[in-house]
């Protein structure tokens, strides 16, 4: 959110705006109809909006889609055209379909990859088009990840909090009490009961830690750490006190002092440790909470499992990024596009999407729904989470991208496998760090 002394910055054309524009001119004599055909409404004034989804599990494109129809059917004067992206790809595409002026006016993405577009002019800010009930319905801590410089450039609807996904009966035979949301672990405790799963070649824990920024930052929440700072001029420095270095120096401990995490798993992501688990190499995995799907699927026969909630430090809170529905600055049916986004997030249907992802609704009164607290497959465990996610201390940060793969990944990667120790970790994360966010903050 924008400081009170942080200056606003001067109103601009989008860019994208600008190439489309001097593209189109000396194609518009030749080609009449293609300003009609730009503001995406045919010959019978019916508006089609073109609405990019992510969706990618079976259950969750099945969910996006009925949505589409069933509105479709209520709306015959303004239809939604259901267009498929990719989680891996969706930044580069929008920005070339921005810079095009060929963009989807609805658009599926996560609150950490919305700020190069809401700082460049390419999404609107739809602060005044949001509904009054979709406003109350969700939290202000949600709002607070999709806001950039004060304006709300996306409508945060799904989130997924960071859980461990333990054996149950390894926990049983250990003894080891059993952390619930209202009495989590500590982090000293978690480190403890990590040591007492460890036997022989199997680990209490393991890290999966292929891109290990997004969980350092989000876990570390939990014991007062941010890392990013922002000064009162508006700009933001790197710090890495000792609320910050708890979680990372856990980690590390854990995998090169205590030897109660894998080391092989380190290079690991989520779906890549579950054979391990699922074979007793390891008691415990921190993973998101949609993960939960892929185990029902995988898992054998019998097999135990159950989901805790992550440690705490001085509070539950973790960060998280939701995943978020945004509208094109040039679309040129703002006020029918957020209609569709409100028909989409009305509670029953959040609680749909919700179940079909397995991830938690931003909305209050979804996360009231029935279906989502029940104790099969530990859905309660999450829903009870949901008042402790907070914004990710990088979404509004300029220059994070950079900083993250050229300072942050390798430096935390060498700090967790025993290259390098605690104090050449922070030299990297703030010295270099601050070096990055510089140029982009001139």
């Amino acid at each position: 959110m924008r400081h009170d002394n942080t200056p606003t910055p001067p109103a601009r054309i989008p860019r994208r705006g600008l190439l489309a524009a001097a593209a189109a001119l000396p194609a518009a004599a030749l080609l009449p109809g293609c300003s009609e055909d730009r503001r995406r409404r045919t010959s019978g004034g019916r508006i089609t909006l073109r609405f990019q989804s992510l969706a990618w599990q079976q259950d969750s494109l099945k969910v996006n889609k009925q949505l589409v129809a069933e509105w479709n059917r209520q709306h015959p004067t303004v239809q939604v055209q259901y267009v498929q992206g990719a989680w891996p790809t969706v930044h580069d595409q929008l920005l070339t379909s921005f810079e095009g002026g060929e963009a989807p006016d609805i658009i599926h993405d996560a609150t950490d990859d919305l700020a190069d577009f809401a700082y460049g002019g390419d999404l609107a800010d739809l602060t005044a088009l949001l509904p009054p009930r979709l406003r109350r319905d969700i939290p202000q801590q949600s709002w607070e990840t999709a806001a950039f410089d004060g304006r709300i450039h996306g409508v945060p609807f799904l989130q997924e909090p960071r859980v461990l996904i333990a054996n149950r009966a390894t926990l049983h035979r250990s003894r080891v009490r059993i952390p619930t949301p209202e009495n989590p672990w500590t982090w000293e405790e978690f480190a403890e009961v990590a040591q007492r799963l460890t036997h022989g070649p199997d680990h209490g824990v393991a890290w999966p830690l292929k891109e290990p920024v997004s969980a350092t930052l989000n876990l570390a929440l939990s014991t007062g750490g941010r890392m990013f700072h922002r000064r009162p001029d508006g700009t933001v420095e790197v710090r890495f006190d000792a609320v910050d270095q708890v979680v990372p120096r856990t980690i590390h401990d854990q995998v090169n002092v205590d030897r109660s995490a894998s080391r092989t798993t380190l290079g690991m992501g989520g779906s890549d440790t579950l054979p391990g688990f699922f074979a007793g190499r390891y008691a415990m995995v921190p993973l998101g909470f949609s993960y939960r799907q892929q185990i029902v699927q995988q898992a054998p026969k019998g097999f135990d499992w159950t989901v805790l909630p992550a440690p705490k430090g001085t509070a539950l809170d973790q960060g998280v990024s939701p995943q978020t529905l945004s509208i094109a600055e040039d679309c040129p049916h703002k006020e029918a596009a957020m209609a569709f986004i409100d028909f989409l997030l009305r509670p029953p249907n959040m609680v749909r999407l919700a179940l079909g992802d397995w991830l938690l609704p931003t909305g209050q009164e979804a996360l009231r729904d029935p279906a989502l607290r029940v104790a099969r497959y530990d859905w309660a465990t999450g829903t009870a989470l949901a008042g402790s996610l907070r914004s990710a201390p990088a979404q509004s940060v300029r220059g994070y991208p950079e900083w993250k793969d050229k300072v942050a990944t390798p430096g935390l990667q060498e700090y967790y496998s025993g290259a390098i120790d605690l104090d050449t970790l922070r030299k990297r994360l703030v010295r270099d760090g601050n070096l990055v966010l510089a140029r982009y903050q001139r």
